[in-house]
């Protein structure tokens, strides 16, 4: 039975089949979603009763340093690879180690962990954060460093920011990443789950870029307080995240003296002028030997008549004195109109008489008396 059309040419069946669409994709995104606190079971010897086939092994060297220390836990980690059925040997005369599986060993992947193991002992892991990798839910991450940074100060200088302070920056790392992060040589060794990996990767390469890691600090515990909203888990989180501009502070210096290239041309550029050419030009060349020799020694006269001018100009500047400063200062000119205004002259010196000028005296003089006044009528009568 043929199925109709509408007037846009769009069959009926085909707009019936677009909200089944709809839901098939809405029962995929729920099947995506994990659940919380949702753990796969662990692989037990039920799962692969019968073993496996073939046999595997791997091997690593360590340096001569970690000898001590992996003869010391060696028992250790013996038993926690004995669990898996996986066999692993020793061998101090090569430096190496070395791990392989056995005809009880059921978990296929067990081989790679114990891999990943004696590799982050090499890298002088401790063993008690090195046998978490034996764990489900961890894996391990081997950054090579050595290559990305040529000068050798500049390498010592980065890697030891992205330390920090008596470890303060890697400290901050492994609290918002849930990694074990240890920085030996040209290497930096972590250990966690997936997530934090890649994570703790981005901050080392940013680091040996001159990307300092307290940006990236920042935006993960950013990151870590948004995680805990589900309402944000759906949107978007770049509204929320900084975003940090690179500086070019330091500048390639330009030249004082900038070369412009001239225009190509196909030709070759003209012979320069020979000493003959030039006194034919001037008309040298047709003048006597005699002649010649006077004019060079006119020459030689006036240049000579020149420089000693020149060194007399600078003996004399160290006889001639500089310019002294004038002691007394200008007074203030007289007005030239001719006019005295009384009036403020008298102003002036009915101020200076009120004013008190000099010491007061110290006890002012008695009255005279009625005794010296008789005294001085009778002398003047005699």
């Amino acid at each position: 039975m043929a199925s109709s059309t509408t007037g846009d040419g769009v069959s009926e069946t085909q707009t019936a089949k677009k909200p089944k669409n709809t839901k098939n994709e809405g029962d995929e995104s729920d099947l995506l979603t994990v659940p919380d606190g949702w753990k796969e079971s662990p692989f037990t010897k039920d799962d692969n009763p019968r073993g496996l086939l073939e046999e595997s092994s791997f091997a690593t060297l360590f340096p001569k340093y970690r000898e001590a220390y992996l003869r010391e836990c060696w028992p250790l980690v013996e038993k926690a690879l004995g669990e898996t059925h996986i066999k692993v040997s020793l061998d101090l005369i090569e430096g190496s180690m070395t791990v392989n599986t056995t005809k009880k060993t059921f978990d296929p992947y067990a081989i790679l962990r114990a891999r990943d193991l004696i590799k982050l002992l090499a890298r002088s892991v401790p063993f008690e954060q090195a046998v978490r990798i034996l764990q489900d839910d961890g894996a391990c991450d081997i950054i090579k460093i050595g290559t990305l940074v040529r000068n050798r100060e500049r390498f010592v200088k980065r890697r030891q920011r992205l330390i920090g302070p008596k470890g303060s920056t890697l400290k901050a790392l492994e609290l918002l990443t849930n990694c074990y992060v240890m920085v030996q040589g040209n290497t930096v060794s972590a250990l966690g789950p997936y997530n934090g990996l890649k994570e703790v990767r981005k901050v080392v390469l940013d680091t040996m870029k001159n990307i300092h890691p307290i940006y990236n600090i920042k935006t993960l515990m950013i990151k870590r307080e948004l995680s805990k909203d589900p309402d944000l888990r759906v949107q978007s989180w770049e509204r929320f995240l900084p975003t940090f501009r690179h500086k070019h502070l330091s500048k390639r210096k330009q030249p004082k003296k900038k070369s412009v290239k001239k225009e190509y041309t196909p030709f070759p550029p003209a012979q320069p002028d020979s000493k003959v050419d030039k006194e034919l030009a001037t008309g040298e060349f047709f003048l006597r030997e005699s002649v010649k020799k006077r004019k060079k020694m006119e020459e030689i006269k006036v240049k000579q008549a020149e420089a000693l001018t020149k060194k007399q100009e600078e003996r004399n500047k160290a006889f001639i004195p500089p310019k002294e400063k004038p002691l007394m200062k200008k007074t203030a000119k007289a007005p030239t109109d001719g006019k005295l205004d009384i009036n403020a002259i008298k102003e002036k010196v009915r101020q200076a008489k009120t004013k008190k000028l000099g010491a007061p005296p110290l006890s002012p003089a008695p009255p005279p008396t009625d005794k010296k006044k008789k005294k001085s009528k009778s002398k003047s009568k005699s």
